[in-house]
């Protein structure tokens, strides 16, 4: 018989069994949760350093991968905007839509070098002295990647040419020019750098060479800009490192290779544009692929007229200054030289003027420009350190014009440039 003393014995005992029994769930289920805990602590912890010895610079491609997605997006507006057309309309020309494109970490790199239209402010209105040049660059290279349609009645023949090539001596316009395709052709425009092909891991140079030519197709018709190109591409030696001859095969391959046209025979509408001033250092293939090549030579007495004309255009001048000598007197000079002729000479009344109110004792916080005096002539000849070909020009034409005591000047024989090159 059951007593009151046993009944609340075996509660007691049952009581004490379901504890041990809640301790017991509660500990495997702690035990539990630690472990899971503790193994996804560890995976993330192994994942992450794994992935930092995988790719060491994975921090650096993020980074390029954000900035090169804002850089296409101003180029995308651009194009929406119609700021890089000018004159070219064709829908054709637009490609692909920005958003729409997925670049990988090699292309994120090279999309940096892609240059928004508005980024450069040189046209071809502000080039002196090519426009037969410039007209053949437009007919040739740029017409032909922006409205193939004007085109169609004889392609692949007159596609735009694969390679084009500026040669000639420094200061002569070569990268100017280049500046003014990037802002006026309506096409994708990369300015590619050496550093941007140059890493430190093996086989990554190889990678970019070729990221440039896939990021290239993917924004279509482009333009890819190498200036100082035999640095990049120059003659192949027996003695060269492995690695930049590897970089020169890759992007011969890439640029004229099996994939460089479509399955109708019509090449990509991709164009490599280069500038130099020593052709000769250039490796005979690369100038096989650049079939149009433009020399720009050291201007000529009415390149120099058109060049002066630009630079001094909005310079205050005095009313007899000679406009007409000066293009004679600067024979020899690049457009460079003549623009740094032009500032020098610029400074002279400026000089005068501060000189002259240094000794009045005024100050300078207070100053007209309108009581600057114009430029002459002469501010071009009586500087220190000023171009010494300048100087000997106008040294014989005053030693002509004495001997002749005529009114008009000689002019200056442009032998002199082919002494200069």
């Amino acid at each position: 018989m059951i007593t009151w003393k046993g009944f609340f014995e075996r509660l007691t005992t049952m009581a004490d069994r379901r504890a041990r029994t809640t301790d017991a769930v509660l500990n495997i289920v702690t035990a539990a949760g630690v472990a899971v805990v503790s193994y996804f602590f560890v995976r993330n912890l192994f994942a992450s350093v794994l992935n930092n010895l995988g790719d060491p610079e994975k921090e650096k491609h993020e980074q390029a991968r954000i900035r090169a997605e804002a850089n296409l997006a101003r180029l995308g507006r651009s194009r929406a905007n119609g700021v890089d057309s000018g004159d070219y309309t064709d829908s054709a020309r637009r490609g692909p839509r920005i958003e729409d494109m997925k670049l990988n970490e090699y292309e994120s790199v090279v999309a940096l070098e892609v240059v928004a239209p508005e980024d450069i402010s040189v046209s071809f209105e502000d080039i002196g002295g090519l426009d037969d040049i410039i007209d053949e660059v437009k007919e040739a290279v740029i017409y032909p990647l922006t409205m193939p349609q004007l085109y169609s009645h004889a392609a692949p023949l007159l596609s735009a040419p694969s390679g084009v090539l500026l040669y000639g001596p420094p200061g002569c316009g070569k990268t100017m020019l280049a500046k003014a395709v990037a802002h006026e052709s309506g096409a994708a425009f990369i300015n590619l750098h050496i550093s941007t092909l140059t890493e430190k891991w093996y086989g990554d140079s190889n990678k970019l060479v070729r990221a440039v030519f896939s990021l290239a197709r993917k924004l279509e018709p482009a333009i890819i800009f190498i200036d100082e190109i035999d640095a990049v591409l120059g003659t192949r030696r027996s003695n060269e490192h492995e690695a930049s001859g590897m970089v020169k095969a890759e992007f011969m391959t890439l640029w004229d290779g099996l994939t460089s046209s479509n399955s109708a025979g019509v090449p990509s509408r991709i164009c490599v544009l280069g500038a130099t001033n020593r052709i000769n250092d250039i490796d005979e293939a690369i100038l096989r692929r650049m079939p149009k090549k433009f020399a720009v030579p050291l201007p000529t007495s009415d390149q120099r007229r058109r060049i002066l004309q630009l630079i001094l255009h909005g310079t205050k001048r005095d009313v007899d200054f000679d406009l007409e000598y000066l293009a004679k007197v600067t024979a020899g000079m690049s457009g460079s030289d003549i623009k740094e002729a032009c500032r020098d000479a610029a400074m002279v009344p400026m000089r005068e003027y501060i000189r002259a109110r240094k000794a009045a004792g005024q100050s300078m916080a207070r100053v007209d420009p309108t009581r600057i005096r114009g430029l002459k002539t002469e501010d071009f000849f009586g500087r220190k350190g000023g171009d010494e070909l300048l100087m000997q020009n106008h040294s014989n034409q005053s030693a002509k014009r004495v001997e002749s005591s005529g009114d008009e000047y000689e002019d200056v024989p442009d032998s002199a440039a082919e002494s200069q090159d």
